[in-house]
Order: C-alpha cells, then sequence, then structure tokens
C-alpha cells in the first residue's frame, strides 16, 4: 500500500526524491487476487477418461481444478512440480474423456488488456511433462523438447461474461490442450510463457535452461479473448469473461488449473509518473525554501 510522505523543510533533496519515486511506484505495482477456478459449474466425464493404474479409480474429482496449478505433488513418488515431474495424482487432475465437457466459473474475471504480456488472456494447466533423454532422473535430466502426457485432445473452447451468452475461441487460432508448456511449480502461474516457443526451442536443455525461456513464468496453455467468434464465425469483441467451457470432441484431456494473466505495466510508464511527481515536489521544495 502506497504511503503518503511528508518531507520536513530540513530534509536533503535528494532524500525527497527518493521516497516520491518510492511512494509513486508503489501504487502502479498489480494487486495479485485469487485468480482461479472458483466453482464448477458443469462436469461431464464423457468416454475414455482417466483412471488411476493399479486400482482403476477415475480422475472425476472436480475439485481437482478449483484453486491454483499444483507447485507440489505429495506423497511417496511426489515432489516439486516441474516440466519434468508434472502432476499426476487423481486429487490434481480432472479427466475429460470424448464427448465430455468441463464449465468453471472463475474468482476473478478475465481481462482482455493490452497490457496484458504476448497478448495472452488466460492460461490452462493439465499434465504434461517434458521427456528426460539422457535418462537422468535425479536432477540433471535433459529433454529435447517433446511431451509425454498430452492426449491431443480436439476441443472446443468458449468464454463467457454472465455464463449465459457464449463464444466460442476460433479453432484456428487456439493451441492443443496440455502441449506446451508444462508446469513449473516455482513460476508465477499467472505470467505466460513467450508462445512463439516450440519444442525444438527446448532441445538439449536441462531445467535451469526451461526456466529461463520461461521468464519467470509458471507454464500454461495460453488463451486470448480476442479470438472469440460469434455463431456466424464473425470476430467479437470482449472486455472480459467469468465462465469458461472446454469440450472435447475427440480424444481426452486433464485438467489440474486455470489462471488470469496479470497486466504487467507499459515500461517506462511508472518512471515517467515518477519523474512528474518528484518534479512537482521539486518546485514544492524550492518554495519553501525561497526567503
Amino acid at each position: 500500500m502506497s504511503k503518503s510522505v511528508r518531507v520536513r523543510r530540513h530534509a536533503p533533496p535528494i532524500v525527497a526524491l527518493t521516497l516520491a519515486c518510492i511512494t509513486v511506484t508503489g501504487t502502479l505495482t498489480p494487486t495479485v487476487r485469487a485468480q482461479h477456478v472458483a466453482e464448477v459449474i458443469r462436469y461431464e466425464p464423457g468416454t475414455g477418461f482417466a483412471t488411476e493404474f493399479g486400482t482403476d479409480l477415475a480422475y472425476t474429482l472436480t475439485s481437482a481444478v478449483l484453486g491454483e496449478p499444483s507447485r507440489f505433488t505429495p506423497g511417496m513418488f511426489g515432489g516439486p512440480a516441474d516440466p519434468f515431474s508434472p502432476p499426476y495424482l487423481r486429487e490434481q487432475l480432472l479427466s475429460v474423456g470424448a464427448g465430455g465437457l468441463l464449465e468453471v466459473r472463475l474468482d476473478s474475471p478475465i481481462l482482455a488488456r493490452p497490457v496484458n504480456p504476448f497478448g495472452i488472456d488466460f492460461l490452462v494447466f493439465g499434465g504434461q511433462g517434458m521427456v528426460i533423454i539422457n535418462g537422468d532422473y535425479s536432477g540433471g535430466g535433459i529433454t529435447d523438447g517433446s511431451i509425454f502426457g498430452s492426449n491431443a485432445a480436439q476441443a472446443r473452447v468458449s468464454v463467457s461474461a454472465d455464463g449465459v451468452q457464449w463464444f466460442t475461441l476460433d479453432d484456428s487460432l487456439t493451441p492443443v490442450l496440455e502441449t506446451l508448456f508444462p508446469t513449473d511449480g516455482l513460476g508465477d502461474f499467472t505470467v505466460p510463457v513467450d508462445p512463439s516457443l516450440t519444442a525444438s526451442d527446448f532441445n538439449d536443455l536441462g531445467l535451469a535452461g526451461i526456466r529461463a525461456l520461461y521468464g519467470g513464468s509458471g507454464g500454461g496453455t495460453g488463451f486470448s479473448l480476442s479470438w472469440a467468434r460469434d455463431e456466424m464465425g464473425a470476430a467479437v469483441e470482449l472486455d472480459s469473461a467469468s465462465y469458461l467451457r472446454f469440450e472435447v470432441l475427440s480424444g481426452r484431456a486433464e485438467f489440474d488449473a486455470v489462471s488470469v494473466v496479470r497486466a504487467v505495466p507499459e515500461p517506462g510508464t511508472g518512471w515517467l509518473v515518477g519523474l512528474g511527481a518528484v518534479s512537482v515536489l521539486g518546485l514544492q521544495w524550492r518554495r519553501r525554501i525561497t526567503p
């Protein structure tokens, strides 16, 4: 929270300038709120949904998609979630088979803002990971960028502001679910990875190299509200959406979570406003010390 700063007459000017910059830039810092699935409105598992190995228990726990993506997998074979070790438990993933659907409400609306990185407005997280090609599963793994755990589902993604009027995202623009980019529990789940990156960009990289390309992101597959189309296929301008619907037409998809992308202030904006405030403060200082 920004605090007002009172500068005494005898305070050195450099202190006043520094405090002004801290105060102004503090007010520009985006507030991070809960930005994930708050409620499952409708769930139909479809056919061919996932079952747990050894028990045949279904991955149909709707609670699995609530809240933020998995940062840690509990249990004997668990540990921190990262691109080499994605979430895999029934409590972490909800499976939707062919003909099934998942409809959810978010606790904060998706906002179509020009300052959203790469034009991405929301992220979908699944259970896919990157293949280790050097056989080192003890921390020194290297990938070629190929993905395991992806079911290459053909899916239709729709968005709605009120849960009544729906618009489908253009399937020629939407990425395939559970491909790039696998979850990294150490990253920021509200920041997307550069969508221009491809699997080949990750070739011969270890975990440190993958994270460098992620740029602080926690991964996820990115989508934009600008891809919304009406029933006639015409583009629709949506400012926000609080509801998402995923219809699996073929194959199967696993869902861990959805995150709303957090806006990033335009570069230099904070400093420009800060400099303006500093200038005003400087004039006030001069008035105060003028005999």
